[in-house]
């Protein structure tokens, strides 16, 4: 039998692998299961998806000091109030209302939204923690890679019940994104946050592939 303290140094060692295993465990069981006769209960699990995903993230992360979690409260309040002002207004990113499938709502805002908004800052900036460029040059690469998931999200999210649009996608949605994602990466960059997590940018590259297959599928 494993003792605690040993059991403890294995996982430090190998946490990384762990962290990563899971989340292509988890990202690979929802692509079969919402092509699958169970696709309704598999959209149901989407909540539980990206708040797990999110708490890797965390675990993953090396700093965690008070400034970062100023950080995560800031992202998260600022994602959802953007988000009320563009479900109430459709000022921002158009005409849009959240569906069923993301969980509690918070004023027609999935709480998850808050989070997500985190998460992609996050995953984001690991890739582009990566080159030795100035970080203004990575937080508007960081932006543009959040750009390309929402590009990518968008059909499935529309055919999952995330969110509706009144009509077509308008561009405004786009340019919303880029506003409100260059805003959270230059907090995040500028207060030398970012890491170059392995997780982080796995995560971002399992994300990308996640969605890009059902797209194609």
């Amino acid at each position: 039998m494993i003792s605690a303290p040993l059991f403890q140094e294995y996982f430090q060692r190998y946490k990384t692998y762990f962290l990563i295993t899971l989340l292509v465990i988890f990202y690979g069981v929802g692509l079969v299961g919402l092509n699958s006769d169970s696709r309704e209960y598999f959209l149901k699990l989407s909540f539980f998806n990206l708040a797990l995903s999110f708490f890797i993230l965390l675990l993953a992360r090396v700093q965690h000091n008070a400034k970062f979690y100023l950080f995560v409260l800031f992202a998260f309040f600022f994602g959802m109030s953007a988000e009320w002002i563009g479900v109430h207004t459709g000022f921002l990113f158009g005409d849009y209302v959240y569906g069923e499938s993301l969980g509690l709502k918070w004023f027609g805002v999935p709480i998850i939204i808050g989070l997500n908004w985190i998460m992609l800052t996050m995953i984001s900036a690991s890739v582009l923690q990566l080159l030795k460029i100035h970080w203004l040059l990575k937080a508007i690469g960081a932006t543009c890679l959040m750009l390309l998931l929402d590009i990518l999200i968008e059909p499935v999210a529309i055919v999952s019940d995330y969110w509706q649009w009144n009509g077509e996608i308008p561009v405004s949605n786009f340019i919303g994104w880029i506003i409100i994602a260059f805003v959270l990466q230059t907090l995040y960059f500028g207060a030398k946050l970012a890491e170059p997590n392995k997780v982080g940018i796995s995560l971002y590259i399992i994300q990308v592939l996640f969605f890009l297959t059902l797209n194609i599928l």
